[in-house]
């Protein structure tokens, strides 16, 4: 965390938690608390990791990204 009056430290994480308040715990009501953190870590690991379409990728999910990266990578290793 950085000093006070400083806003931009936090932007990124607000924003991750109004997007799975939005798309995933708004939605519907909860039976139990379990069933609600089984839930969360379902859409982190399954959707807004691997699939969800980024602004900061050029809106391409990361594995479509990983994937073009690949690609087109002119890499070649060495060996030392």
């Amino acid at each position: 965390m950085s000093g006070k009056g400083n806003c931009y430290d936090n932007a990124s994480v607000e924003i991750f938690f109004k997007t799975i308040k939005a798309e995933l715990i708004w939605r519907r009501p909860w039976e139990t608390r379990r069933h609600a953190e089984t839930a969360v870590f379902q859409y982190i690991s399954g959707f807004y990791n691997p699939r969800r379409r980024h602004s900061a990728s050029g809106g391409k999910s990361p594995l479509a990204f990983k994937r073009q990266v690949a690609s087109t990578s002119t890499w070649i290793g060495t060996n030392g």
